[in-house]
């Protein structure tokens, strides 16, 4: 079996192609959103795959847009994290952080009444889930250069939080219709300065991060994370100018000695129907030169045709890993899956989350 294969390149070095994906599981239900013990089990549980990749992690106070989310900005938070980077370590096991920032997905619950930060004052006509539950989002504040400088330097800062706390590597969440996600898109980046109107000038925002990121973390440690066929989530529409703006970041992502690039697929269907994963690997693995990551919903079959057509280089699982802590034993040996209870995917406590059955 591929998936299994053990998987070396230049800046990546891991037991099996099979890797965790990021997930929001909003456990960190304390003030000081440090990470607890029962996030440490979690991860622990799941350290066979080759590479872990935590949930998205806030990397400021203004980054947050959902409840209980561990970050990684406060010397409290960052020292919190080590039980889980020193546990994987322990057992041969490789994880990086996602570092995120929601941008516009957020409310003015989260920043003191404040209005979220975005690219430009355009409501994507949402919810976002507050400590009070869902409420519609709100048209956010168009970020000045100030600000967009500022969230730089929250990146870096962030990076070198998770290097001290012992991640092996830093994932830059530029997907799923988040900040960067929203420079990018037309529907979403109404600006007319240097961080709007061309390709060039709104992808800007990712390489300015990436560039000063590599000044005080090496590249071989950082990852990023894109969805280029997301359409209809968040109110990110797809437009003339799409496909050429991530082929261009993807190009461009060439130009920097990454760990990986990760993309980010969809399965749903609705009114804005999505590109099959292997549609969108293929096209992209024409021109991503590094370690190529895919995710779409992937089970074992479907995860080792991709490898067999060479669509990539790892497969990430994202549901299967909530039900399955033992997910490449359960692959190896071909047992059943346990069924990920959707009820207790955002909620606090360990039903639903470490207390799924592993393999006897």
């Amino acid at each position: 079996m591929k998936l299994l294969d053990k998987y070396s390149s230049k800046n990546l070095h891991l037991q099996n192609k099979i890797v965790m994906a990021p997930m929001t599981r909003s456990r960190a239900d304390n003030d000081e959103h440090v990470v607890t013990d029962l996030i440490q089990t979690y991860y622990s549980q799941r350290v066979t795959a080759g590479l872990i990749i935590t949930e998205g992690v806030n990397i400021s106070e203004e980054s947050v847009g959902y409840i209980n989310v561990p970050g990684i900005y406060t010397q409290e938070q960052t020292e919190s994290w080590k039980k889980v980077t020193t546990d994987i370590h322990a057992q041969g096991g490789k994880i990086f952080a996602q570092l995120w920032h929601v941008g516009r997905i957020s409310h003015p619950d989260f920043h003191n009444g404040e209005l979220p930060l975005a690219p430009s004052a355009v409501n994507p006509e949402s919810q976002a889930y507050t400590y009070t539950g869902f409420k519609d989002t709100v048209t956010p504040k168009a970020m000045t250069t100030e600000d967009i400088k500022r969230t730089v330097q929250d990146f870096v800062k962030a990076a070198e939080n998770a290097i001290e706390a012992g991640f092996d590597g830093v994932e830059i969440h530029a997907a799923n219709g988040y900040l960067f996600h929203q420079f990018f898109a037309l529907t979403s980046n109404k600006r007319e300065d240097e961080y709007g109107g061309s390709i060039e000038n709104r992808g800007r925002i990712l390489f300015e991060v990436l560039d000063a990121v590599g000044k005080k973390v090496t590249f071989e440690k950082v990852g990023v994370r894109l969805s280029p066929d997301l359409d209809g989530l968040f109110g990110m529409v797809k437009d003339q100018e799409t496909q050429e703006m991530f082929e261009y970041l993807t190009n461009k992502l060439n130009d920097y000695d990454l760990s990986y690039l990760h993309f980010s697929g969809f399965t749903e269907k609705g009114d804005h129907p999505q590109k099959s994963i292997f549609e969108t690997a293929k096209h992209y693995r024409e021109i991503y030169k590094g370690t190529f990551i895919i995710n779409g919903g992937f089970l074992k079959e479907s995860a080792e045709k991709a490898l067999e057509e060479n669509l990539a280089d790892l497969i990430s699982f994202g549901v299967p890993f909530i039900g399955n802590p033992d997910l490449v034993q359960r692959f190896a040996v071909d047992a059943p899956l346990n069924q990920a209870d959707s009820d207790t995917f955002y909620v606090p406590g360990a039903k639903g989350y470490t207390d799924y059955p592993a393999l006897k």
